[in-house]
Formats: C-alpha cells, sequence, structure tokens
C-alpha cells in the first residue's frame, strides 16, 4: 500500500494577463532542455517559433485490482499561463529518455501489462513549458504524440506503435490554492492519493474522486472520475472549475491557453470538453482548478467538500459453495433492487458506497465491500440493514472478513476497494446501469462465472454503487451524459502470464456479449442500461465482432454530446494530433 506525507504548500503565483505567444521547440531534443530562468509569477510562457523545422480493483484475491490565437476560428488570443508558483521550489528540467536509456524498458508502458510502447523519446516534463516545447517539437518533426499521466489506460492509447512521443507527466504534481480564482490548483500527474492526503491535511477539504490511490489526476479527472464519495458529493468534473491546456491549431503552433465554467469565458466549451470528455483528445492538460459550484467566498476551507472524519468499513462473502443457481439470482436481485431504490439524490444511504464483487467461481466467493459515512445519521445501522437486504433470503449467512470504524483519510488506503499493482495485465468492459439487471443478464453472468472450462480467481463483475448527488446535475451540463444510473459495472479480468491474454480477453468478450445479447452485446441505452464509461476504454465496442447493435461506440460512451465535443475538438485540435483508437473525431 502506499504511503504519502506532507509537506509546506505555499500560495501560488499571481494571475497571469499576457496575451500568449508560441513557444519554440529545443534546437535539438538529443538532449533534455536546460533548466529555464527564473520569471516573475504571472510571466507567460512565450518565446517566437523558428521558422525551421513532434486498476486494482479487488479484495479476497492476490492479483487484486488520464491556444491558438484562432483566427480561423473566430476566436480572440488565448491567455497565457505562469508554469509555477512563484515561491515553489525548481522541478528541474525536462528529462528525455530514448530506447538506449536504461529507464527506458519502465517508462515505455503504464500499469496494464499487456501494452508496451516503442516510442523514440519519453519526454518526462515537470512543466507547462516543457509540455508546450514538447508538442511543437513533435508538430514539427511530424511525429505523433500521446499524453501518459499515471498509465492506467486500459487499452494501448500511448503505447500503439504509431505513437513516437510519449509526454509523461508524473513528475508534475504540484497541488496548491489560487487565490486569485478561489480554486484549488492541481497538476496531472498527481496521483489521488496525493491529492487526497495534500487537500486534507492543507485545508480539511477533499474531492469526490476514485478509489485508487496511483491513479492520476490527468486521465481520470477529465474522463468524470467517480469514486466512493460521489454517491455523497458529486463526480469529480462536478468540482471542476478550469484547466490549463497545451492545444495546436490550424497553424501548427503549440500554446497553453486557460478555460474555466464562467460563463463569459470565450473558451468555455473547451472546460466542458474536460468534465467527461476523455483524455489525450483535445490537447496535453497540464493543470486544473477545483471550486464547488456553490462556494462562496475567500475562505479555501470552503471552496471542496469535507470529507467525513471516519467511515465504517465491511467486507462480507458468500462462498461459491453454498451459492446455487437460484441462491446467486437472488443475491444479484437483492443488490439490484436495493440500489434502484436508494440512489436518489435525496436518499440518506447516499452516504453509503459499496463494490459487489462476483468472482469466478474458482476464487471462492462472491465479495461485498462496503463503506458508509459514520457521521451521517444512523450510519452503522444503515450498513447492517444494507447487507442484511443484499443477503435476504439466501438460507446462508455471509462470512464477516472485515467490520470496522476508521479515520477518512486512511480509509481512502483501503485494499477492499482498490490494491494498486502495476504488475498485471487486465481487460475490462463497462456498463451503466439505470435499474436492476434484468433476468437474462443475472442468467448469463452466472454461466460465466460458473463456467469449469476457464479458471481465473481473478476474473469478476466488479458492481459500484453510482447516482444519488450524482444524478442532481442535468445530462447536458457536463460531457458526462449518464446522470439517471444507480449503477456503475464491469465484466473484468487479471492474470499475470501472457500466455493466458487469449483465455482470458476471450472470457470477458463472452461473459459481456452474452450479458447484453438483447440489445447487440453491449449496454445500448434503454429503460436498464446507460451506455458505457469512457475511463474504462474498451475498443471493442468499435469492433462489429462484438458490438452488433448498430449504436457506435461513442454514442454509449457521450450519448448526444458526442457531436458537441467533435465541435470542439473542431476548434482546438482540427488536424487531429492527438488522436487514438477512440478519440473524438473533428466535426
Amino acid at each position: 500500500m502506499s504511503s504519502f506525507t506532507s509537506s509546506p504548500i505555499s500560495s501560488p503565483a499571481g494571475p497571469p494577463d499576457s496575451p500568449s505567444a508560441p513557444v519554440p521547440p529545443d534546437a535539438t531534443d538529443e538532449a533534455p532542455a536546460p533548466a529555464a530562468p527564473a520569471r516573475r509569477a504571472g510571466t507567460p510562457t512565450a518565446v517566437r517559433r523558428p521558422a525551421h523545422r513532434r486498476r486494482t480493483f479487488l479484495s479476497g484475491t492476490a492479483v487484486a485490482g488520464g491556444a491558438l490565437a484562432a483566427t480561423a476560428a473566430g476566436i480572440g488570443p488565448a491567455t497565457a499561463v505562469a508554469t509555477a508558483r512563484a515561491d515553489a521550489p525548481a522541478a528541474g528540467p525536462a528529462v528525455t529518455v530514448r530506447p538506449s536509456d536504461r529507464r527506458y524498458a519502465d517508462l515505455r508502458r503504464g500499469t496494464n501489462q499487456r501494452w508496451v510502447g516503442s516510442p523514440d523519446r519519453i519526454v518526462l516534463a515537470t512543466s507547462t513549458g516543457d509540455v508546450v516545447r514538447a508538442v511543437q517539437q513533435a508538430v514539427d518533426s511530424g511525429h505523433r504524440p500521446a499524453v501518459r499521466s499515471g498509465g492506467h489506460c486500459y487499452e494501448d492509447f500511448t503505447t500503439s506503435e504509431e505513437i513516437a512521443v510519449v509526454l509523461d507527466l508524473s513528475r508534475m504534481d504540484d497541488i496548491s490554492y489560487d487565490e486569485h480564482r478561489r480554486a484549488f490548483s492541481v497538476q496531472p500527474g498527481a496521483a489521488l492519493g496525493r491529492v487526497y492526503d495534500r487537500l486534507y491535511k492543507g485545508w480539511g477539504v477533499y474531492l469526490p474522486a476514485g478509489n485508487c490511490p496511483t491513479v492520476a489526476a490527468g486521465g481520470h479527472i477529465q474522463g468524470g472520475g467517480y469514486g466512493s464519495m460521489s454517491r455523497r458529493d458529486g463526480l469529480a468534473v462536478d468540482h471542476l472549475y478550469g484547466i490549463e491546456i497545451v492545444v495546436v491549431q490550424a497553424d501548427g503552433v503549440a500554446r497553453a491557453v486557460i478555460a474555466t465554467r464562467e460563463p463569459d469565458d470565450p473558451h468555455r466549451e473547451l472546460w466542458w470538453a474536460h468534465t467527461g470528455g476523455g483524455g489525450g483528445n483535445f490537447g496535453v492538460v497540464t493543470r486544473y482548478w477545483l471550486r464547488s459550484h456553490d462556494a462562496k467566498g475567500d475562505d479555501p476551507t470552503a471552496q471542496l467538500p469535507t470529507p467525513p472524519r471516519e467511515v465504517w468499513l465491511s467486507e462480507v462473502a458468500w462462498p461459491w459453495e453454498q451459492l446455487t443457481e437460484a441462491r446467486f439470482s437472488r443475491l444479484m436481485w437483492n443488490h439490484g433492487e436495493w440500489h434502484t431504490h436508494h440512489s436518489a439524490p435525496d436518499s440518506p444511504y447516499t452516504a453509503l458506497f459499496s463494490q459487489l464483487k462476483p468472482f469466478h467461481k474458482s476464487n471462492g466467493a462472491v465479495v461485498l465491500d462496503s463503506l458508509v459515512d459514520a457521521g451521517a445519521p444512523g450510519a452503522e445501522r444503515m450498513l447492517q440493514n444494507y447487507i442484511s437486504e443484499v443477503g435476504a433470503g439466501l438460507g446462508i449467512q455471509p462470512q464477516v472478513r472485515q467490520y470496522r470504524r476508521v479515520p477518512w483519510l486512511h480509509a481512502t488506503q483501503w485494499p477492499g476497494f482498490t490494491g494498486p499493482d502495476p504488475t498485471v495485465r487486465f481487460k475490462g468492459k463497462s456498463v451503466y446501469a439505470r435499474r436492476t439487471y434484468t433476468d437474462a443478464q443475472i442468467a448469463a453472468a452466472h454461466h460465466h462465472l460458473t463456467r469449469d472450462d476457464f479458471h481465473n480467481p481473478s476474473a469478476l463483475l466488479m458492481i459500484a454503487s453510482y447516482g444519488g448527488a450524482v444524478n442532481r446535475v442535468a445530462s447536458a451540463d457536463t460531457a458526462v451524459p449518464q446522470r439517471d444510473s444507480v449503477l456503475k459495472y464491469q465484466v473484468v479480468s487479471l492474470w499475470n502470464d501472457a500466455a493466458d491474454d487469449d483465455a482470458n480477453i476471450a472470457w470477458v468478450r463472452e461473459c459481456y456479449r452474452d450479458m447484453f445479447a438483447a440489445t447487440g452485446g453491449v449496454p445500448v441505452p434503454n429503460e436498464t442500461n446507460d451506455g458505457c464509461f469512457v475511463n474504462y476504454a474498451d475498443v471493442d465496442l468499435g469492433d462489429p465482432r462484438w458490438n452488433t447493435s448498430g449504436v457506435p461506440w461513442h454514442d454509449l460512451y457521450y450519448k448526444n454530446g458526442y457531436r458537441r465535443l467533435q465541435k470542439a475538438k473542431a476548434t482546438w485540435d482540427p488536424t487531429g494530433l492527438f488522436r487514438h483508437a477512440q478519440s473524438i473525431r473533428p466535426a
């Protein structure tokens, strides 16, 4: 398990107010760029361009479980951005790693060991200026870039063979408070565990984001990140005030711009596109500003929600040896019905979150991990009632593996919801559910979870509580359109050896296909399903072998919002410099 330590955090630099200007590439990319000279707070990153010539998720198993001045688009000059706090220590220059470097073997991959890239270079940036230079180099040399923050991508979006330059943002992990914007500044490389630690120790606040402490803010937030407190306080993007992003428009010049949710911000659509539009689509986000919509005054402690002081944690399990098909069906039906009736925004049960994990029978059990805000009225009884209702009518008592009360910050590292392991291979396929599972879905899940021709204790359905405050936001207010769901889950398998790839990928695909056979093998939005989660990327959604519904992958992720995202793409990345297998196409 990771641990995080606090360090003094000081005020950020003042707001920049100068028009943007391009930043040139280095004369050569054979060596890291020299450290930039010190600048006053608010001084923009701006120099001339030369004329010459780019999760683990589990408990109960060992391997358990981111402007251009746009004259053609009719957009005025963008605002350039200061790249560091005036009183922050220098992070040092960017580091460029090439195949001959001993670090290359580690840095060519993320946490999913299925994917290993072969880029010409990996640039470990430490500032927005570094990113601008690296992007400009990629443009000028005709090389295709990809962006990586924490490396938790499900697919090969940062490792495909077409990618020549990987922009690694993991060293950009500053977390501070911006007095001018009355918002917390979080850089994309900051892991969620670090975000929770710094925000809480520094100001007593938090962001209702994901459960895996090693996932970085970079792709997580802009994909619409959710976690164990989202039923109480909404999604991470529901607290996104603004972004700093490096973009390249039609004239091929890389620039850093700021976009906020302010109604009069001319770049507001670019902000909106990052409230669920997915990572790697429009440019390179180098900073997030976080402030809740209802925040008032200048007090930093009032700009984001306050987390619980303590939480109750519980883990119970029903052994497969006692679960007949009828009992399994009853368990699933109970679970789905409970969430159908207890996931409204005003439900007292928004204080409760859980993951139901029906593992393959070779694991030995179906596990229910739960958390409840200990400060909610009747919290402990609420938790006990929930467990009783999920197991009602089974005729068997669950095994109690854990039951304890712990401080909230410690609970963010609890392996019941995540056991970060960067050494495994995995494949996952996602679902938003508007109501309980259908009988056909339960039957298909049971069939694949009890197959005798497949054995993996780390193959499962991972079913998360959803809804609550998430559903208080209108569908079009952010780029996350699924705002009336009660469950979010995935069919997923994790394994160690490449020799087992085919069997595990086939099991995931077949289980998912059969669960949604009535809608073409995918969860087409209807009265029961509501599409897929962009942060659980799944290229099979665009493959007619696995999606026979006629509904394109982008409508499963974005629904009607895809056309709006395409317009943003056409404005900010009209050449499609930032692209991958499921990137947004310009309108």
